[in-house]
């Protein structure tokens, strides 16, 4: 340790030791070297600065082999286990490396023959994708989902390694997310089966990820459906015999593959929908058995959804809209982002929620602006998180207009553009 970093650790008694630190290695598309030779170089990155504040990156090094092989070194997810922004001692915590590449291939179709005409059925990445590359960071909850997410597949895959006797102790590998829409439930899915296939490269050379497009398994040849179902899960049955690749199934809205059957015995599905939930439920007891396979469905409407479906769900999850105080850091990550690309300059140091707890919300030169921020989250109460994340732009196109703006006109025009928002809201109402 450096003398600096040895003063910093004197002047911090709190540091957090024995902690299991995450470090992502993106290693450069055009890099051939090898893995060992990226983690010793890295290592030795991180025994430089072995004092960290939670989360950070680094995108540039001192070191000439990292500089030509390697993207960018994330320490990640501290905030997962870690309540408060705490410094941790590197050099005594366990740190598990996760090196990738990034496929930029973009999906494939996979496509089904009906009648003799190609149905689209679902989108099919190889992961880690470059399309998802930052999606799990920008995913900003209340609850612990995400962490309670990562700790559900560890333990499926623990008690799979240890052959606990599933006639026993039962889990089936699904995931249901449910609430309204706008809320990343979708975007959470995909995020997670990145991360983990991040995260278990030690023992999965690469993701697969299957979206199913289930509006299209629905037929307009009565009776087929609950074949195209089946025809699908068997192309997926293909994926999972390759024991290199873990594979995520999205089914999104799933309401639509799983009408509830009580709505048939009421008169009010046809029987062609009890064909394609059977099929569905026939398949996931059928895949469940595989150590390589996570299900994960989401859902806006779930009095709609087949009980049986629900009972088959290991975790059922609700993603509501954010609150204020979640609201106000998707606001922090939007405005850092305009200040690094030079839109907002020059740059401000706004304080967290937790920092301006610290000071008691006391109003100064350094609190001002994050106070400001803090209002307009309060007041952005009850809009979605895609909402959310579209306001920023909406706040330059409306009310700037200029390639860069000081932080106090940008918190002016945010302001505006929440207003204008649930302006917009009422009218639509009024409309219907």
């Amino acid at each position: 340790m450096d003398k600096a970093a040895g003063d910093l650790k004197q002047a911090l008694p709190n540091v957090c030791e024995n902690v299991q630190i995450h470090v992502e290695i993106h290693q450069k598309s055009s890099s051939a070297a090898k893995t060992e030779d990226i983690r010793m170089s890295v290592l030795k990155l991180l025994n430089r600065h072995n004092i960290v504040f939670g989360d950070y990156k680094w995108t540039e090094f001192d070191d000439g082999f990292l500089n030509s092989n390697v993207q960018s070194v994330s320490i990640v997810d501290t905030d997962l286990k870690l309540k408060d922004r705490q410094p941790i001692d590197l050099s005594k915590s366990n740190l598990s490396l996760h090196i990738f590449h990034l496929n930029e291939e973009g999906p494939n179709s996979e496509n089904l023959e009906e009648e003799n005409e190609d149905i689209i059925a679902a989108n099919h990445w190889v992961l880690p994708a470059a399309e998802f590359h930052g999606l799990w960071e920008s995913l900003i909850y209340d609850t612990e989902v995400k962490s309670h997410l990562l700790d559900y597949v560890t333990t499926t895959l623990l008690f799979s390694d240890k052959k606990v006797d599933s006639n026993l102790i039962s889990w089936n590998r699904v995931v249901l997310l449910h609430g309204p829409p706008g809320t990343g439930k979708t975007s959470l899915c995909k995020a997670l089966a990145q991360k983990l296939t991040i995260r278990l490269s030690y023992r999965y050379r690469y993701g697969q990820l299957i979206e199913i497009n289930s509006h299209s398994l629905f037929s307009k040849w009565f009776s087929e459906s609950g074949k195209l179902v089946t025809k699908m899960f068997q192309k997926i049955q293909e994926l999972i015999d390759d024991k290199d690749a873990l594979v995520f199934v999205v089914i999104d809205e799933v309401e639509s593959l799983t009408a509830a059957r009580s709505a048939f015995k009421a008169g009010t599905e046809p029987s062609d929908a009890i064909r394609v939930v059977n099929a569905v439920l026939t398949q996931i007891d059928q895949i469940k058995r595989y150590p390589n396979v996570v299900i994960l469905t989401t859902s806006n409407i779930t009095e709609k959804i087949d009980m049986a479906f629900v009972d088959r769900a290991d975790i059922k999850q609700y993603i509501g809209p954010p609150s204020t105080a979640a609201i106000f850091r998707i606001y922090l990550s939007c405005l850092e982002e305009l200040m690094k690309c030079q839109i907002i300059y020059p740059r401000q140091q706004l304080l967290t929620l937790r920092e301006l707890e610290m000071i008691g919300f006391v109003e100064n030169n350094v609190s001002r602006l994050s106070l400001v921020l803090k209002e307009i989250s309060r007041r952005s109460e009850g809009l979605s998180g895609r909402v959310l994340r579209k306001l920023p732009f909406l706040a330059h196109a409306l009310y700037i207009q200029s390639p860069s703006v000081t932080m106090t006109t940008f918190l002016q025009a945010l302001s505006l553009a929440v207003d204008k928002q649930f302006e917009e809201r009422r009218k639509l109402a009024d409309c219907v």
